[in-house]
């Protein structure tokens, strides 16, 4: 299993590399390029910095080809394996909940690996002319006018690839092959499934938007929050370049006396009552559920089922970066304090005092605002783990630090000393092995709180940018629109899926790896 682990990630590190240099773009494995890509063009503050995101992707792939060279290393090196761990693992085998539930978890991270391939509004391949092209897998941005289409208004545009296959359907030498689910998570309106409505007439309950251009949905001029057909709750609004510049609350239908907050250019009466360029007066709801759409769209228009796969790939990859960061710091400065005790304890649980006593969601709020758009939108996502980040590794450090003050008394430890072995080998060759129980019961129960962090932030409107699907988002959404009941069942089923399965294995792994099932104390 190591040596698949470790040839695996060497495999994926080598094609990241490969891919770039031919403009490629694979699924999952061109991740860190595809972010350099994306935020490269960032005037960061400072140098370092600058370098470090553009050259995300070859860090990444140098990363992952390090791990993978360690992984091989170690199993070619190493003997045979430890009994009592195989013991272990036979045991975790046996508890058949756990064991299921992680073979459930390995598929759903699998899905959520493939991508473009399974969800996004890209084709996977299109054939025009006798040439087939890869609009999905390149970084090309391919034009209406190289797939034939002469319209003078739409040459220069990115093709809708979802009409460009109805367009295509009657003729022989052309061909669209999308993906599974052909939408994108977020950013990709369907605007054929809003629907026209009279809140005061219809006694209606959810959201109730006003457009600057009914052709562009995803602009909204004035949203409003609506109970049986009267204003109810907050409302909000946009200028034309999509800037929020409007905050106010109703009660009963009345807007409450000094909640309006104006950020705008003008006077806020004239923005009120720009109906220029607005086509009709009219509410975008949530879309019913139909048989192109099973779970209906969001109030933005999104699909939701690609929504739902979104968020699942936006908690594998917060997993993915999270956990090696806050193990890494939790191990070492708690294996730390626990060996050299002393002043470097006294110090160390001081600053973790400090920062434990720092209010974390006041925090979340003092950033989300004070970082500028252009930064949140790009590198929001990192953002937010890092913060998280910051407050994670501090409960790990003294289970670690308990565990090498008992662990150092021992006589290996030692005849380690004896021999001359350095502090680097004790700690992670001696110490670390006698604590992975430990760390591989804490690992399932750290990614459910990081996904209940991350779920709880978006919830709250201070969590991931709006290009990033959330499962929290999804349920304030739901709430907001209580006429769709499947925005909320649908994100509630998937968070409590998700949290169950990750639990299960947890107790699986905490029972298989409980050191009373093969110690005797007398």
């Amino acid at each position: 299993m190591k040596l698949g682990i470790g040839l695996s990630l060497i495999v994926a590190s080598v094609a990241s590399v490969l891919a770039d240099r031919a403009d490629l773009k694979l699924p999952t494995i061109s991740w860190g390029y595809n972010f350099a890509r994306s935020a490269g063009d960032l005037n960061l503050p400072f140098e370092s910095l600058e370098w470090l995101v553009s050259n995300s992707g070859l860090i990444t792939a140098i990363i992952l080809f390090l791990v993978g060279a360690w992984f091989v290393l170690s199993k070619l090196t190493s003997g045979p394996p430890n009994p009592v761990t195989m013991r272990k693992i036979q045991r975790f085998k046996a508890i058949k909940r756990g064991y299921y539930s992680f073979l459930i978890l390995l598929g759903l991270a699998g899905l959520a690996s493939l991508d473009q391939l399974i969800v996004g509004k890209e084709a996977l391949a299109v054939k025009y002319n006798g040439e087939w092209q890869f609009p999905a897998f390149t970084t090309k941005l391919e034009k209406n006018k190289d797939f034939g289409i002469t319209d003078p208004a739409r040459t220069d545009l990115e093709p809708n690839y979802r009409e460009l296959k109805k367009e295509f359907a009657n003729k022989d030498d052309a061909s669209v092959i999308l993906p599974l689910r052909p939408y994108n998570p977020t950013q990709d309106t369907i605007s054929a499934l809003a629907k026209e409505i009279d809140p005061d007439e219809s006694n209606y309950s959810g959201l109730g938007t006003r457009l600057y251009s009914a052709e562009q949905p995803e602009s909204p001029h004035l949203r409003f929050t609506y109970r049986k057909g009267i204003r109810q709750g907050d409302a909000q609004g946009w200028n034309k370049e999509g800037d929020r510049v409007y905050k106010a609350k109703y009660a009963d239908g009345l807007l409450v006396k000094g909640s309006e907050e104006w950020e705008g250019e003008g006077m806020l009466k004239d923005f009120l009552s720009d109906t220029k360029e607005l086509e009709y007066d009219v509410s975008y709801p949530p879309s019913e559920p139909k048989l192109s759409h099973l779970l209906g769209t969001t109030s933005q228009g999104d699909d939701v089922i690609a929504y739902l796969y979104g968020g699942l790939q936006v908690n594998f990859q917060a997993a993915i970066i999270y956990i090696p960061i806050v193990y890494l710091i939790g191990i070492t400065v708690g294996l730390l304090m626990g060996y050299f005790g002393g002043w470097f304890d006294l110090v160390v649980q001081r600053i973790i005092e400090i920062l434990s006593n720092i209010p974390f969601l006041f925090l979340v709020i003092i950033i989300t605002l004070g970082v500028p758009a252009q930064y949140k939108d790009r590198l929001g996502f990192y953002l937010i783990l890092g913060i998280l980040a910051i407050f994670g590794w501090m409960g790990m450090t003294y289970l670690m630090r308990t565990s090498a003050l008992k662990e150092k008394a021992r006589d290996y430890i030692a005849a380690s000393r004896v021999i001359g072995a350095g502090v680097p080998r004790i700690l992670f060759r001696h110490l670390l092995p006698n604590s992975v129980a430990i760390l591989v019961t804490l690992v399932p129960f750290s990614i459910s709180g990081l996904v209940l962090s991350l779920t709880a932030l978006d919830y709250l409107g201070f969590g991931l940018p709006v290009q990033y699907a959330s499962w929290g988002k999804l349920l304030k959404d739901g709430l907001s629109s209580l006429s769709s009941p499947l925005l909320v069942t649908s994100a509630f089923s998937c968070l409590v899926i998700m949290l169950v399965l990750v639990t299960f294995v947890g107790e699986a792994i905490r029972e298989a790896f409980d050191p009373k099932k093969y110690t005797y104390y007398r």
